[in-house]
């Protein structure tokens, strides 16, 4: 495999190359931006992917989830889990990291530190505000990254030097728009994970992006770049001379997440646990239907809901947004283990 990169290297040059195979990547979510960018690393040489997300293969994530099959949905795989057996048959020169766990505060700097960059890939802003603050705290380039419809954006955050997150999350033009409500089509995804791969190669190799935020509108021919280094906030929690992280504190992390794009409800516990799915299997079959069991999830059907439990004692509730009855559902599963 001599010349595997040799096409990329006559851009970046032979340097460049060599820091990519030395550099470690963080991609935050295993969506359709986390698997496009996970994709494009992986056939950059980048040596060390780390992929990390919550959640499991569905079929209606395939027509954008480019890294997926129907297997992997039929089987109910971890996306990090078919995200990583993907990517080992693309490169399998390269090391990647998979974890299936809901970032939070308590084990996000784990995650952040040693990484050369984040590549963000989140599909809720109380997560991106936790990664933000470990980035800047561990002064990692964090890229910016959010799709909906057929509209989306990215910057860099680079600490010490652009404004962060936080800075800006009042000014981000998003308008309250998600995927629950207006969908996504799959072409805007490949664009943005593109801009947010060429920032990672750009930094990666040396050369530091100007401080821009770019959006595009691929169906209405839009597009626009606002420069946003005035946008930094001495005072900001996070990036300002008085940093307190804010969002690293754990007591400030929800225990409840309505899912973008899903009828459902992610239920997160409030200590750690480490769960016998086919203990609870059997405590569950009196009374829950269609049950089945893999290496990493448990999946049944408890009144008119699906519930799929993780390892980690993590659910996700199928068939409400209420966060309050999702609750009721996750507690009447959980205490017969």
């Amino acid at each position: 495999m001599i010349n595997r990169y040799q096409k990329q290297a006559l851009f970046l040059g032979s340097d460049g190359q060599k820091q990519l195979q030395k550099a470690r990547v963080l991609i935050i979510g295993a969506g359709a931006l986390g698997s496009a960018s996970a994709e494009m690393l992986a056939r950059a040489g980048i040596d060390t992917i780390t992929i990390v997300d919550r959640d499991y293969v569905e079929y209606s994530n395939l027509h954008r989830q480019h890294l997926y099959t129907e297997a992997d949905a039929m089987n109910q795989l971890p996306k990090a889990i078919a995200a990583k057996n993907r990517l080992q048959q693309i490169n399998s020169e390269i090391t990647i990291d998979s974890h299936i766990i809901d970032i939070n505060a308590s084990n996000i700097e784990a995650l952040v530190k040693n990484q050369s960059i984040i590549i963000d890939a989140t599909d809720n802003f109380e997560t991106r505000m936790v990664v933000n603050d470990a980035a800047v705290k561990h002064n990692v380039p964090f890229i910016f990254g959010a799709c909906v419809a057929s509209y989306g954006l990215t910057f860099s955050i680079i600490p010490g030097l652009t404004p962060c997150l936080h800075c800006l999350m009042n000014r981000l033009p998003l308008d309250g728009m998600t995927c629950d409500t207006v969908g996504v089509i799959g072409p805007i995804v490949q664009i943005i994970a593109s801009f947010q791969v060429t920032q990672a190669l750009k930094l990666l190799t040396g050369h530091i992006p100007v401080p821009t935020l770019q959006s595009i509108d691929i169906w209405k021919h839009e597009k626009a770049e606002i420069t946003i280094s005035s946008m930094k906030n001495k005072q900001c929690p996070t990036c300002g001379e008085k940093a307190t992280y804010p969002y690293l504190s754990f007591e400030s992390q929800t225990k409840a997440t309505v899912l973008c794009g899903r009828d459902a409800v992610q239920i997160r516990p409030g200590i750690s646990l480490t769960l016998s799915l086919e203990h609870l299997k059997e405590k569950l079959q009196s009374f829950v239907t269609q049950i089945t069991v893999n290496a990493y999830l448990l999946s049944c059907i408890f009144e008119d809901y699906r519930v799929v439990i993780f390892k980690d004692g993590r659910a996700i509730i199928h068939g409400t947004h209420d966060s309050k009855r999702a609750r009721v559902v996750y507690n009447r599963i959980i205490k017969c283990y």
